[in-house]
């Protein structure tokens, strides 16, 4: 293989999601760099294939802590596949199942999740990668490199979904489930009005794994906002919202935030996990504590009354955030493994 080196990124789903699109960004750029890439998802089809990436089959078992048999029975399928790329990228803890089968290879274990423990065999992996600093303080000793997460810093337009009739428009992005704190945006939504007259209040999103359709129905029942399914080009509906709220009781980064930042859009968000290292507060947006409504109505009307300096400021800031930039510090971390 010529160029700087081969990389193979395996997945635990076939569908793309953010740690999948992470991938995706980071595999553009070092393509352009000359790096031989492939990638493997458990049933070796679907969206994730690409032109120009060799795709395979690797099953690394269900998302649930009790699937990981599947996994078991793939590693000399994955001994093989390790034998022949220069690094194996595991991009999940669910991917880091592996780790037994390929002791001998070159793996990166990344972590895009705040975890509660950590288990013996990831301190196998030659390198391991963090979503965020919130993500690195939880695993100990694995001496885990923040490297954030890639977004689109210019997505293409997508049509707007409500009239245009000049009411602010106070929006929600992302999965609607417990931990993202949806409900508590709900909450707020009346006095939001109180301050903001006449505001719009949107909610985007819906539950891909049926976590948790209770709340999901809740959501849906309520008359304080527009609910919408997800949309293919979410950035890019996110250049019609006046402010994006992120209300999460738990959060790695803040893939989000960082999207709504690179259109303009000015952010409100929690103060919890990642959501802090997106957000520098009073200057890129507002941090609130979780699970105060009352605090977050408050945040969007002064976030709102900032016309200009907000949203620029977080476009300014969002560059770190861009694929490029990903990739320049993640590059060089793969070169350390080489040879």
């Amino acid at each position: 293989m010529s160029g700087p080196g081969s990389v193979l990124a395996v997945h635990a789903v076939d569908s793309p999601g953010g740690a999948e699109v992470s991938i995706l960004r980071l595999f553009g750029e070092l393509a352009e760099r000359g790096w031989t890439l492939g990638q493997s998802t458990p049933s070796g089809e679907g969206p994730m294939v690409r032109p120009g990436v060799e795709h395979d089959r690797l099953d690394v078992g269900g998302l649930g802590a009790r699937e990981g048999a599947r996994a078991v029975a793939s590693f000399p399928r994955a001994r093989r596949l390790g034998a022949r790329w220069d690094i194996v990228y595991l991009n999940s803890t669910v991917c880091g199942r592996l780790l037994p089968a390929l002791r001998g290879a070159r793996t990166v274990l990344h972590v895009h999740d705040i975890v509660d423990r950590v288990p013996r065999h990831w301190a196998n992996a030659d390198l391991v990668l963090a979503d965020s600093q919130a993500v690195a303080d939880r695993l100990g000793e694995l001496s885990a490199q923040v490297v954030y997460c890639p977004v689109d810093l210019d997505p293409p337009p997508a049509p707007r979904p409500w009239p245009d009739d000049g009411r602010p428009v106070v929006g929600y992005v992302g999965r609607i489930e417990p931990r993202k704190g949806a409900l508590d945006l709900i909450a707020a939504a009346p006095e939001i009005r109180e301050r903001l007259p006449g505001a719009r209040i949107v909610l985007v999103g819906g539950d891909p794994y049926d976590s948790a359709p209770d709340y999901l129905a809740a959501v849906r029942a309520s008359t304080e906002v527009d609910h919408l399914d997800w949309v293919e080009n979410a950035p890019g509906l996110m250049r019609h919202l006046d402010v994006l709220v992120s209300p999460s009781h738990q959060e790695p980064f803040g893939t989000v935030l960082s999207e709504a930042m690179a259109v303009g859009t000015r952010v409100v968000a929690t103060r919890v996990g990642g959501l802090a290292e997106v957000v520098e507060e009073g200057v890129t947006g507002l941090l609130v504590e979780p699970e105060r409504p009352e605090a977050l109505a408050e945040a969007v009307a002064r976030v709102h009354a900032d016309r200009t300096a907000m949203g620029a400021a977080g476009r300014a800031a969002a560059r770190r955030f861009g694929a490029c930039a990903y990739a320049d510090r993640v590059e060089p971390l793969l070169r350390g493994l080489l040879p």
